[in-house]
């Protein structure tokens, strides 16, 4: 495990705590949400924000700026945290492991549906529903289509990938029958 990704779970265990006492840990996940969305898609944030020559202040500024009201003070507390420390690059990393400690201590799992076609809001539902009974938890999904996949489903929990996809059963075919050959 990388040293950022520990760093990054402290963080996340850290405002995880705070946004419980407080209680807003769901708030404080999608402001947290909305930042990365922004930071994914904005490269010239990121560049303004990796610049050693601007004051952490006038970044968490900009920041208060662009983002107003739909960020609490907690969380412009812990960005202001990373950015004094330099730590900026952690933003993304922070999010996933407070999506996972929330998660955890909430007894829900964010999934990612992986599909050769888009699915409808039902069969999505019915997904998450048997996905909810394999890990006991309950299951937030959100589409992706790969048409790579030529049908069936492949479902990422976390860490997990279950695939049945017709491309992951064709590759596990493929393998068998070149381990047999040999």
């Amino acid at each position: 495990m990388s040293r950022d990704l520990v760093v990054a779970k402290r963080y996340a265990q850290a405002l995880f705590e705070l946004a419980t006492a407080s209680k807003v840990v769901s708030q404080v996940e999608t402001e947290l949400k909305l930042i990365v969305d922004v930071l994914n898609h904005n490269d010239e944030l990121n560049k303004f924000l990796d610049l050693p020559s601007v004051q952490s202040e006038n970044k968490v500024q900009l920041l208060k700026d662009s983002f107003g009201t739909e960020v609490s003070e907690l969380l412009y507390h812990t960005l202001r945290l990373l950015l004094e420390r330099g730590r900026q690059s952690l933003i993304v990393n922070l999010f996933e492991s407070y999506v996972k400690i929330a998660g955890n201590a909430t007894g829900q799992a964010h999934a990612v549906v992986y599909t050769a076609k888009a699915l409808s809001d039902e069969e999505l539902s019915t997904i998450a529903t048997q996905f909810a009974k394999i890990t006991g938890k309950t299951i937030i999904a959100e589409q992706s289509v790969n048409p790579a996949l030529l049908g069936g489903v492949q479902v990422r929990i976390g860490d997990r990938l279950y695939d049945g996809s017709l491309s992951g059963k064709l590759e596990r075919l493929q393998k068998s029958l070149n381990s047999k050959a040999l």
